[in-house]
């Protein structure tokens, strides 16, 4: 199921790169216009999951899953058959194929989450969070192999929901909807607690300066894999061009492998990249206790010069631009798993919730939201005062382009940040009653009633 969402995320003409050369075509869009599909899609996303997220807490989590499934998967299909006069009804399925994959970014994990327990709920997430770019790049894989034998860019999006009505019966016929809580029940003692509110959880967060700035890391990567995954084909296909290995499309269909093998890319050096990233702070934090922030610091500050090398060296080696973004989409795999390591040892288990979805939520908004709309518009701006020639073009997404490197260096900082406070966040977070103003009474609570189960009163001892 999390292949086929973030296949069918990459596979929409916004996300996929082959693609996306027939759609401008096809719909007479600049660049500025097709970074706003992707801008459109988050939008709908962000917006959509509290609802899904609140439906999932109160209702069925399989039914209202089912429900999300069928609207992107429906959107997608519908999507296909629209004119190029109604190009507005593109944007607008866009965005509810954002609506519908909001049902799965906020459920399914829940499901998980209760189907699995300690070590075995650690791995099982980590295999989850693997499927992220494997997803991605087969969805660039998928989509421009459909496009091939079919001569239609339009195919791409209607092999999809064939695929996702297969996972979705499957969905039904085999995946459990157990009682929230399961695992929890079945392998640790359920301790009763008071809760505390939405509010002063967002408000403890916002004192945790681990949380907020790994936050703001993410952010700077989310901005990064935005632009890249966006821009990334197109960019390398216009590179082809000017080495003069490939025609310029100036008519749909636009034949090239570059969404084929940045798709590659994308599957491999994200699978090496989790394992890499995991292994490395597991083992380094044996020595080192702020092993996880430095890890990822160093990889983001280690990815900025392959990316800005990628993007320099492309008009004159298209090898070695291919080999520094593979060392860059590398270096950016390594950090998904630790960072969520990060934020579940520095947060108190009754928040992390809250925590995991304030922090997608501004990792999207301030990041992939708007870095491709941005990059694009930096690259129609850059265009509008050139002459208009094919090589011109190239240059100016290839200086767009350039913002993402100054990002990856500015989340590389942010990581750095959250090592000088770590360890603090870290113990405040193991230490029971901590992270909400109501936690004291609590705690406090409980030590009453342990020191009368013992016979007595900790006020009454003799110094």
């Amino acid at each position: 199921m999390h292949i086929l969402c973030w296949s069918s995320e990459e596979l929409s003409p916004a996300a996929h790169r082959g693609v996306l050369l027939d759609v401008q075509k096809f719909y007479q869009i600049s660049d500025s216009s097709a970074g706003l599909l992707q801008t459109v899609f988050i939008g709908c996303l962000l917006l959509s999951a509290p609802v899904f997220g609140y439906l999932g807490d109160r209702h069925s989590r399989k039914a209202t899953l089912s429900f999300g499934i069928l609207l992107w998967s429906g959107a997608g299909l519908s999507s296909s058959f629209i004119s190029p006069q109604y190009s507005w009804l593109f944007f607008l399925s866009r965005g509810v194929v954002g609506t519908g994959t909001a049902s799965y970014s906020t459920i399914a994990p829940t499901i998980l989450g209760d189907l699995f327990v300690r070590d075995q709920r650690t791995r099982v997430l980590a295999i989850f969070y693997i499927f992220i770019p494997v997803g991605s790049g087969l969805g660039y894989v998928l989509g421009s192999a459909v496009k091939e034998l079919t001569g239609n860019w339009r195919w791409a999006l209607r092999i999809m929901p064939c695929l996702e009505a297969v996972a979705l019966v499957l969905l039904i016929m085999l995946v459990p909807d157990p009682p929230r809580g399961a695992a929890e029940e079945q392998g640790e003692l359920a301790v009763g607690a008071l809760k505390s509110s939405w509010c002063e959880d967002v408000r403890y967060l916002g004192r945790n300066r681990s949380f907020v700035w790994s936050t703001l890391g993410v952010t700077a990567m989310a901005f990064v894999t935005g632009a890249l995954g966006f821009w990334a084909p197109k960019f390398l296909f216009e590179a082809r061009v000017v080495h003069g290995l490939q025609l310029p499309c100036f008519h749909q269909p636009c034949n090239s492998d570059d969404s084929l093998i940045f798709g590659a890319l994308t599957v491999v050096t994200g699978i090496i990249g989790v394992i890499l990233g995991a292994e490395a702070s597991r083992r380094y934090k044996k020595v080192n206790s702020r092993a996880e922030p430095l890890i990822c610091a160093s990889s983001l500050l280690a990815a900025a010069p392959c990316l800005y090398l990628a993007l320099i060296l492309a008009p004159t080696t298209l090898l070695a631009s291919y080999v520094f973004l593979a060392l860059g989409e590398l270096l950016l795999s390594c950090n998904w798993a630790v960072i969520a390591d990060i934020l579940l040892s520095v947060v108190v288990p009754r928040c992390r919730g809250t925590a995991e979805a304030l922090q997608i939520t501004v990792g999207h908004i301030l990041g992939d939201a708007g870095s491709p709309y941005l990059t694009g518009l930096i690259s129609s701006v850059l265009r509008a005062r050139r002459p208009d020639s094919y090589l011109q073009r190239f240059l100016s997404l290839q200086q767009s382009f350039l913002c993402c490197a100054f990002a990856i260096v500015l989340g590389g900082g942010c990581f750095l940040l959250v090592a000088l406070h770590l360890e603090k966040d870290q113990a405040q977070a193991q230490q029971p009653g901590t992270g909400t103003p109501d936690s004291k009474d609590v705690d406090s609570k409980d030590m009453e009633s342990q020191s009368l189960l013992s016979g007595t009163r900790a006020s009454t001892k003799d110094p």
